[in-house]
């Protein structure tokens, strides 16, 4: 039988693969894949809080601030006050909703190299091992 620990251990080997291959390829974009994560976010649910990004990524409050900021920079995103000053809601800037595409688009066929030995159902039964790691009972993992 395997242990556990050798399953984590193997996860997150293979996360860092993963990582090292997008990081690689958003360098002609010069994005990072913990950038992209929220740019993926963004693209997905339309603009967020920026507390809301943070908890749905899993990350803390100031890595992802410090992210924003330099992402803010770039011209990636544009952060408007909320409802109250302290609250910050981010969203795409034009240029990033045009670029967008072509990223995914390149993401796409890594992500496609990457899963090209499992069968669509393995990847289906993959997905839904995913995402009962760490849920709760009864629960599937959180969504936005």
């Amino acid at each position: 039988m395997i242990s556990t620990s050798d399953i984590f251990h193997n996860l997150h080997q293979q996360v860092r693969l993963i990582t090292k291959e997008v990081n690689e390829l958003l360098k002609q974009y010069h994005l990072y894949s913990s950038q992209w994560t929220i740019l993926y976010c963004l693209d997905q649910f339309g603009p967020m809080k920026q507390t809301d990004i943070w908890k749905y990524l899993n990350v803390e409050a100031p890595t992802t601030t410090r992210t924003l900021v330099r992402m803010e920079k770039s011209n990636w995103i544009k952060r408007i006050e909320g409802s109250d000053k302290r609250e910050r809601i981010v969203e795409l800037t034009q240029e990033a909703e045009e670029l967008l595409p072509v990223i995914k688009e390149s993401i796409h066929k890594l992500e496609e190299s990457l899963l090209s030995q499992l069968s669509s159902e393995e990847q289906t039964e993959f997905y839904s091992l995913l995402k009962r790691i760490g849920a709760k009972k009864g629960e599937q993992s959180h969504a936005y």
